[in-house]
């Protein structure tokens, strides 16, 4: 971002003050959207650096829309100060604008404000903070108030690995310019803002797409490249043969839900091979899913007439099953595997190895780590799925709130849709009968994930708008509507 900030300042051309004017509006149109009660005081802490001159632009802007209790704290723990800074505290002196200059934290008084904005320190930061900055942050902290962070909240690394104990600002809303930083996608960023948004401030959109990155972010324009409209005279067979090995004696709801959802995603024929104690409720739940029953001795008799197989969701970990998955692998065929057949693959690490390119694997946290050893913060979660979704040629479902897509090439995709409402169980289960599904109908392995992806978060997302909770069922349910609503912009 720092070197889109550089390029744009030089070829829009734009002087680097004027950008900063920019962003400061983006903030405060987004803002005021929030907070339209200009009664109510602010207190602005503005850093020395340009994340603190966009906190004196801030400033300038919030008087001009209505703000008249406002008052501004310059943190002034080191000598430097940006020249953009320099030029914005000049503005500033022009203003009736209450001004405290805090040398030390002692200088930080009977602070009354009803919200905070935090533009003290910048993205640029690597290491915990420490001294007066760290006593700052905890302070303003332990008055409780909501606080707004410029770009990010003070204290928080923008990419890399999140320390364990955060001692920086804990932001109510965090606004920032352009584009998300890395480690919003990840939990441990709850620590540091509740929320975020991103304003556009006009950067140079060609030159940021050019730039080479580990991390891509998906967005409804991916998936409308990706989705074919069904066309005339096309017929079931069209859209190819999914085969569902899921599902147990006291687990037959995940079999369900996941041949449910690649019936609605579009699979042409859709096959669920589940124990015979599940015929029944198949037959009277989903009457178009063809059934193959399953027994310990079951082997699947040409495995290659299904454009795809997705093995595990409520299977069981049982010494047959094991078999089953080890004969499936040694096909030489890409599966998508899920849930106990991961858990399976944790205790049977040569089969990993022997995963066909192209195979899809969907582990929560839990069967990630069972799988590749265990990790304490995200960052080092994904740079280990990148590793071995290279290593293995395979792709790594990464699922969280934020889902981790991480393709054989290196690149990592985030999925951005999703929701607290979804955290239910069967969601894994709908989301490997959708994977399937895409799969079945032709789409290559990276796009049948990405779809199954972004459309599960986005269907989730459509029914987080009325309801407290998303069931599973409710989300296949809603699978052909969201890829209808995608395929029509």
């Amino acid at each position: 971002m720092r070197s889109a900030d550089q390029f744009t300042i030089a070829n829009k051309p734009i002087a680097s003050i004027d950008l900063m004017e920019k962003a400061a509006r983006a903030f405060v149109q987004c803002f005021l959207r929030d907070e339209f009660d200009t009664s109510k005081s602010v207190a602005i802490f503005c850093g020395k650096g340009n994340n603190g001159g966009d906190g004196l632009a801030i400033a300038h802007l919030l008087i001009a829309n209505g703000y008249e209790n406002l008052k501004i704290y310059i943190v002034n723990f080191s000598e430097k100060q940006s020249e953009d800074f320099s030029i914005n505290l000049q503005r500033m002196e022009e203003t009736r604008c209450k001004k405290t200059i805090i040398n030390q934290i002692a200088d930080l008084k009977n602070l009354k404000a009803d919200i905070i904005i935090d533009a003290i320190l910048g993205s640029g930061l690597n290491k915990p903070l420490a001294g007066e900055f760290e006593a700052l942050a905890q302070a303003i902290n332990k008055l409780n108030k909501k606080v707004y962070a410029v770009d990010v909240p003070t204290g928080f690394f923008a990419e890399g690995k999140l320390p364990k104990d955060y001692n920086g600002i804990k932001a109510y809303k965090t606004i920032c310019f352009q584009r998300p930083k890395i480690n919003f996608f990840f939990p441990e960023s709850a620590m540091a803002t509740e929320k975020y948004e991103v304003v556009d401030i006009d950067l140079d959109e060609n030159f940021i797409q050019k730039q080479e990155a580990d991390f891509y972010l998906l967005d409804a324009r991916d998936i409308e490249k990706i989705l074919q409209p069904r066309k005339l005279f096309s017929h079931k067979g069209t859209y190819g043969h999914a085969l569902i090995i899921a599902g147990n004696s006291q687990t037959m709801g995940a079999a369900l839900l996941s041949a449910m959802a690649c019936l609605h995603t579009g699979a042409g024929l859709t096959t669920a091979c589940i124990p015979q104690s599940g015929l029944t409720a198949l037959n009277a739940t989903l009457p178009e899913v063809m059934a193959l029953p399953r027994d310990e001795y079951t082997r699947i008799e040409d495995p290659k007439k299904y454009q795809a197989i997705a093995i595990g969701p409520g299977l069981g970990t049982e010494a047959d099953h094991e078999k089953l998955l080890e004969s499936l692998i040694m096909v030489n065929q890409p599966l998508i595997i899920d849930a106990d057949a991961l858990n399976i693959l944790s205790e049977r690490t040569d089969l990993l190895d022997k995963l066909a390119a192209n195979t899809i694997i969907t582990p929560h946290m839990k069967e990630f780590d069972r799988l590749f050893g265990e990790h304490d913060n995200w960052w080092d979660r994904v740079q280990t799925a990148k590793v071995q979704a290279k290593k293995q040629r395979i792709v790594i479902v990464l699922k969280n709130q934020f889902t981790f897509i991480c393709l054989p090439t290196g690149k990592v995709l985030i999925n951005p849709t999703g929701n607290p409402a979804m955290a239910q169980g069967g969601m894994g289960d709908v989301l490997t009968g959708m994977i399937a599904g895409f799969k079945a109908q032709g789409y290559s392995t990276e796009n049948a994930a990405i779809l199954g992806c972004y459309i599960h978060g986005k269907a989730g997302d459509y029914l987080a708008e009325e309801q407290f909770v998303v069931a599973a069922s409710q989300l296949a349910g809603r699978i052909p509507k969201e890829i209808k609503t995608l395929i029509s912009k």
